[in-house]
């Protein structure tokens, strides 16, 4: 399968209702976006950066919660809306599902899996949830997961705990481990003959830090215990096919790194799996094998889901090996400015195959919460405190809007507040 497959225009997977007098063909289709193969290096990134609107009174470097839209992928948005707004009920009952079947489709070819295996979601918490609060538990089943780990995940697990008389066993993953294999042993480790499914994040969101997800999915599968994925930072990041590791579950959000409109997400399910999950929302699908049983939502903003192609065609312009291997840079780039700095402490792995385009960095003398506050009030920088587990410090996640002098103007203010 050809993952990154240019995403043909929305024309011509069937979204115009009507005639092309009726509506512009061309309003439809891919963005027109410039030839950048003779460009320099800091060109290209210089007409990349204005195609975004940018706030004027920050330097945002907390790309990790949601990815601003680019103009060309906002504009495709805005039509999209447009047009539902003008075929109302029209296209509500006549083009929706049509349109999320292509959609899902061409997602499924974008993030290397079956169609039959995914859903749209509305964010990777949705997509998690369904699973830990949908699966076949027994009092007396357990669950691993990591401290590390998104915290709605875990309140999850805690209320399926109660509900269901399940164990819970949990790890905590080093900032800087030996091997991937210390990594395997940790969850290795804690099962159990009562164990029956592994989360693990792909990206841990609070250092960046990648997981061994697939010697981590071989492992468990050897004692017969499912794994879920959180792959919320990863779609859209950096290059991976889902079924090339072999999980049973993964969702992420894609208002993240593939820089869609707020408000979409997947879910990945293995189809000896698909049965034996209970939905969250009931569907009018009856048979069990169809995935499609477990992504009802009701009515919800259609256009954002229209807008996942744009998001992707606009992906595919940039090029994801390029995207990751600057995002990666520019990782690198304030990782190796401050690491031998006094009272700095980098919660994040300088192995380059270890992380992207994440890190996490901290001072000995000063909490998180005020390290975070001073950056923006005293140099105009935006991030965000993490403060639990083993993680102390500021997510810093820049886009590739981000400029080598906008880090700079972040290291020059790391170093100052390192001797306050």
């Amino acid at each position: 399968m050809k993952k990154r497959a240019f995403i043909k225009n929305l024309g011509a997977i069937g979204l115009l209702p009507f005639s092309d007098s009726f509506f512009n063909s061309s309003a439809y289709a891919s963005t027109n976006l410039p030839n950048q193969s003779n460009l320099s290096e800091k060109e290209k990134w210089q007409l990349i950066r204005s195609q975004y609107d940018l706030h004027p009174d920050f330097i945002n470097l907390e790309s990790g919660y949601y990815n601003i839209i680019p103009k060309p992928t906002l504009a495709k948005q805005i039509e999209h809306l447009k047009r539902v707004n003008l075929e109302g009920s029209y296209y509500m009952r006549e083009h929706r599902f049509k349109d999320k079947d292509r959609i899902t489709a061409s997602l499924a070819e974008f993030v290397g899996c079956a169609a039959e295996n995914l859903v749209v979601t509305r964010n990777t918490t949705e997509s998690l949830d369904l699973v830990i609060s949908g699966f076949p538990w027994k009092k007396g089943d357990e669950a691993i997961y990591a401290v590390q780990d998104y915290g709605a995940m875990q309140v999850m697990f805690e209320q399926v705990e109660k509900r269901h008389g399940i164990g819970l066993r949990k790890v905590s993953v080093p900032n800087h481990p030996e091997n991937d294999e210390e990594i395997v042993r940790l969850y290795e480790n804690e099962i159990t003959a009562q164990t029956k499914l592994i989360m693990i994040s792909h990206m841990i969101n609070i250092t960046g830090h990648i997981l061994p997800v697939k010697k981590i999915c071989q492992m468990a599968h050897r004692y017969g215990v499912q794994v879920l994925v959180d792959g919320a930072h990863c779609i859209g990041h950096f290059e991976f096919n889902i079924e090339d590791f072999d999980c049973d579950y993964y969702g992420s959000s894609l208002h993240k790194w593939l820089a869609t409109p707020l408000g979409a997400g997947l879910l990945y399910v293995k189809s000896k799996h698909i049965p034996n999950i209970w939905p969250l929302l009931a569907d009018h699908e009856k048979d069990p094998t169809k995935i499609r049983r477990l992504s009802h939502t009701g009515t919800h903003p259609v256009a954002t889901d229209l807008t996942i192609i744009d998001a992707i065609s606009y992906l595919n312009w940039i090029g994801l090996e390029q995207k990751e291997n600057r995002l990666r840079y520019l990782k690198t780039y304030w990782q190796e400015a401050l690491k031998d700095t006094p009272n700095i402490i980098i919660n994040t792995s300088f192995d380059p195959w270890r992380s992207c385009g994440i890190g996490n960095v901290g001072l000995k003398n000063m909490k998180p919460a005020i390290l975070a506050k001073r950056l923006f009030e005293e140099f105009n920088v935006f991030t965000v405190a993490i403060d639990y587990a083993n993680v102390k410090g500021c997510r810093i996640s820049p886009n590739l809007f981000t400029t080598k002098d906008e880090l700079d103007t972040f290291i020059d203010a790391m170093k100052k507040l390192s001797t306050s």
